[in-house]
C-alpha cells in the first residue's frame, strides 16, 4: 500500500489536530465540562460541534451531498486518530459510536425513503442513534445468529417484537434505533434488521447499567420490548438478512473503534513523555534512565504496529474486501495496544499518572472495555485460527485481499 494520504486528507487531519489541541483538550481540565457520566456536558457539545461544522469538520465519512465529506476508510482512519486525542474528541466531530457505524450502514444499504427519514437526521445532529443487538444469557452474545432470543413476528402489515436486550450502548439518548430480532428458525436466514423511533409504544428502557466507566452519552441500556409493532416499511433489508446487515456495519464500526484507541494511546504516551522530560530523580531526568527508555519505546513501537494493522485493514475495506481477517488482528492487536499504553503512561507518571490530575485515569477505565467491544479479543482470535485453517500459507499473502 502507499501511505501517502491525498492532500484533502492531509489538510483535514492537520486542521483537526489543531482544533483538538486548542478548543477541545483545554476543555478537559474543566469540571464544568464534565457531565455526571464523565463525558462532555451536552450543552457544551453543542456548541463545539457547530464550531466544528463551521470548519467542515463534520460527518467526514458520510456522502459531501448529505453534509459530510465522503472520505474512504483511509481517509477516516488518519483523521479520527487526530479526533481522540481528547477523550472528548470523536463526539465533537459526529463521528463517535454507535452514531458512526449505524450511519454508515444506513448509507450502504437503506431506501432512499428511510435514508431521509432515519439517516439524515443523524448526520446534521439533530439525533443521536443506537444498534439493539446483545441480549442477557443465554440470548445473544457473540453469537446473535444462533442465540438470538427477542423474535419479530408478523403480523398484517407490522412486525410484533417481544424480548429482552442489554448493553445497548447509547440507548439513554438515542431517537433513532436499529433492532436485530429473530423472525424465523431458519438456519442462516434466521434474524431481521428493523428501524424504530423512540416513541414507539411497546418497550422501555429498565434501567442503565452501571459500568467501570467513563460511559458514552447515553450509556448501557438493558431494554424491554412487550408487543412493540414496527410497519415493514421499517425494515431494514430483507427478511432473513439480519446477520447481512449487521455484517456490514460491524466491519467499518470495529476498524473505527481501532482508529480512535490510537489516538487515545498517543495522547497516553504525550503525557508520559512530557513528564519524563521535566521530571528529576537521583541527579537526572527521568527521560534519560534506561528503565523509562525501554518502557516508552516499547509501548511507541506497539502503537505503530496497531497503525499499520489498521491502515491495513482499511485499505482491504476500500478495495472492497470484507476484510474479516484484517479487522479481527487490529481489533484485538489495538486494544491490547491501548491498555499497555496507558498503563505505561500512568507507570512513567507515578502517583500523578494515578490521581486525576490527569486524563491517564479516564483511559485507563475506558481502556479495559476495548477487549470486549465489537467481540471479545478470543473470539476474534477464533476468527483468525479458522481464517489460518482454511487458507494455510495463504493466510500471509500479498497483493489484493479475498473479497
Amino acid at each position: 500500500m502507499d501511505f501517502t494520504l491525498s492532500p484533502e486528507v492531509e489538510e483535514t487531519r492537520l486542521a483537526i489536530r489543531k482544533f483538538v489541541e486548542e478548543r477541545i483538550m483545554p476543555l478537559e481540565e474543566d469540571p464544568a465540562s464534565y457531565d455526571d457520566h464523565e463525558n462532555i456536558d451536552l450543552d457544551l457539545l453543542k456548541q463545539v460541534q457547530s464550531e466544528a461544522r463551521d470548519r467542515g469538520l463534520w460527518c467526514l465519512s458520510m456522502p459531501k451531498e448529505r453534509g459530510g465529506r465522503g472520505f474512504d476508510t483511509v481517509g477516516m482512519a488518519a483523521c479520527y486518530e487526530e479526533m481522540n486525542r481528547s477523550i472528548f474528541g470523536p463526539v465533537c466531530f459526529n463521528a463517535a459510536a454507535p452514531d458512526d457505524g449505524n450511519m454508515y450502514v444506513l448509507n450502504k444499504v437503506a431506501t432512499d425513503e428511510q435514508k431521509e427519514k432515519w439517516l439524515q437526521p443523524i448526520i446534521d445532529g439533530k439525533v443521536r442513534s443506537s444498534i439493539v443487538m446483545t441480549e442477557p444469557a443465554p440470548g445473544a452474545g457473540s453469537d446473535p445468529g444462533g442465540m438470538m432470543l427477542t423474535r419479530a413476528e408478523k403480523k398484517g402489515d407490522k412486525w410484533v417484537v417481544q424480548g429482552r436486550k442489554w448493553f445497548i450502548t447509547g440507548a439513554g439518548v438515542a431517537d433513532h434505533f436499529i433492532l436485530l430480532a429473530r423472525t424465523s428458525d431458519e438456519p442462516r436466514r434466521n434474524l431481521t434488521a428493523f428501524l424504530f423511533h423512540k416513541d414507539t409504544p411497546g418497550w422501555e428502557i429498565e434501567r442503565r447499567i452501571p459500568i467501570m466507566g467513563p460511559e458514552e452519552h447515553g450509556g448501557h441500556c438493558e431494554l424491554m420490548f412487550n408487543g412493540m409493532e414496527i410497519p415493514d416499511e421499517n425494515r431494514l433489508m430483507g427478511v432473513g438478512e439480519g446477520m447481512k446487515c449487521v455484517q456490514i456495519r460491524l466491519g467499518t464500526a470495529r476498524l473505527t473503534h481501532c482508529m480512535r484507541w490510537l489516538g487515545l494511546a498517543k495522547r497516553s504516551l504525550e503525557i508520559a513523555n512530557e513528564y519524563i522530560s521535566n521530571r528529576d530523580a537521583f541527579g537526572s531526568k527521568l527521560s534519560k534512565r534506561e528503565s523509562v527508555q525501554l518502557l516508552l519505546g516499547d509501548a511507541a513501537m506497539d502503537i505503530e504496529i496497531g497503525r499499520l494493522l489498521t491502515m491495513k485493514a482499511a485499505w482491504a475495506l476500500d478495495q472492497g474486501s470484507r476484510a474479516r481477517k484484517e479487522v479481527s488482528m487490529a481489533k484485538v492487536a489495538v486494544a491490547d495496544v491501548l491498555f499497555k499504553a496507558v498503563d505505561t503512561a500512568i507507570q512513567l507518571n507515578g502517583a500523578r499518572g494515578y490521581s486525576k490530575d490527569t486524563v491517564l485515569e479516564w483511559i485507563y477505565r475506558y481502556a479495559r472495555q476495548a477487549k470486549l467491544v465489537d467481540g471479545a479479543s478470543e473470539v476474534h482470535k477464533m476468527v483468525l485460527a479458522g481464517a489460518l485453517a482454511e487458507n494455510g500459507m495463504d493466510f500471509w499473502s500479498w497483493g489484493n485481499p479475498e473479497q
